[in-house]
């Protein structure tokens, strides 16, 4: 039996992740005894879960809080935490203090449990930790050279990540998440938000506000996919994953244009006219150095999957959420 800790859980991705948790009872091949939910504010435990669900509210980034967290010794850690794009680029000392000193402390909380205490950590990194000018499809072997404050505090703590588990305290991968589309709810501070934005208002009959061109192409897996490679990470061997344990996942490569035409033959020219085009200069300065396109082979021939088509992508949060 398995004890595991997720913390980020009251996000998107933490809740999905402890819904599909919640469904088997099981994390690869061990049965889930209890697992502890962090986050800023109390997370919701997921319905019906077979495990015993225990919820925290706390400030990861302050001495001490993550030594409560492991404490427990989780066999498996999902670190989801992060203040995302738009919101790290406008308060400077907020992006380093949760998304570097935050990552920092959960790190060297599991360094001082010692005692041969090694669990599994799964942190999700982003495609922001590369910076233009980028090439045709980024390989595996592309530099990491992030031009935002975001990727910047992700390509630090992924390099931490690394270190960490060479020194043999902790078994670490981090997962570069594309820009997950279509996020449901509200429009969160990510300067990604529209990609999600034009698709999501418009199938609930809201208008979209698309403040870049139509000529823009992104790099997208949806929800769905984000939870499948999650749960793949926390399962997969440390050695077939080797050295090098940061991996861009596989994702879709689309213009608006072609998100706009996806929605147009999933829902009509009705939803199609929804989006109203306001170009915003700052969003624009912040896409324009985001990568487009990857070739996420490591991570294909380690059995990472995303969606095959944007209208799957749109498919499912039709399915999920409405």
């Amino acid at each position: 039996m398995n004890r595991i800790l997720v913390i980020g859980a009251a996000g998107m991705i933490g809740r999905k992740l402890l819904q599909k948790l919640a469904q088997g009872g099981s994390l690869g091949a061990s049965r889930i005894a209890h697992a502890t939910l962090h986050d800023v504010v109390a997370p919701q435990p997921p319905p019906g879960a077979p495990f015993q669900v225990r919820s925290v509210a706390s400030d990861l980034s302050l001495e001490g809080e993550a030594d409560k967290l492991v404490a427990e010794r989780p066999g498996v850690i999902f670190h989801l935490a992060a203040v995302v794009s738009g919101e790290a680029e406008a308060d400077f000392e907020k992006g380093y203090r949760v998304n570097l000193d935050g990552t920092r402390q959960l790190f060297e909380a599991i360094r001082r449990v010692g005692a041969g205490y090694k669990p599994r950590v799964v942190f999700t990194s982003s495609i922001a930790v590369f910076g233009a000018p980028f090439p045709g499809a980024i390989g595996d072997e592309f530099l990491s050279a992030p031009l935002t404050s975001y990727g910047t505090q992700k390509a630090m703590a992924e390099l931490l990540l690394s270190d960490y588990t060479r020194r043999g305290f902790f078994d670490g991968i981090g997962i570069r998440l594309p820009t997950v589309c279509v996020r449901p709810g509200k429009p969160n501070r990510a300067a990604s938000g529209f990609f999600s934005g034009i698709i999501r208002e418009p199938l609930n009959g809201q208008e979209a506000v698309l403040p870049v061109s139509e000529d823009v192409r992104h790099w997208h897996a949806s929800p769905r996919a984000a939870v499948g490679f999650l749960l793949h990470a926390a399962a997969l061997a440390g050695e077939r994953i080797g050295p090098r344990r940061n991996l861009t996942m596989p994702g879709l490569s689309v213009t608006i244009a072609e998100q706009i035409a996806a929605l147009r033959r999933v829902a009509g020219d009705a939803s199609a006219r929804l989006i109203r085009r306001e170009p915003d200069p700052a969003i624009m300065r912040i896409v324009k150095g985001w990568p487009q396109n990857f070739d996420a082979q490591r991570a294909r021939e380690l059995g990472f999957r995303a969606d095959a088509s944007f209208e799957e992508i749109i498919k499912i949060y039709i399915e999920e959420e409405l």
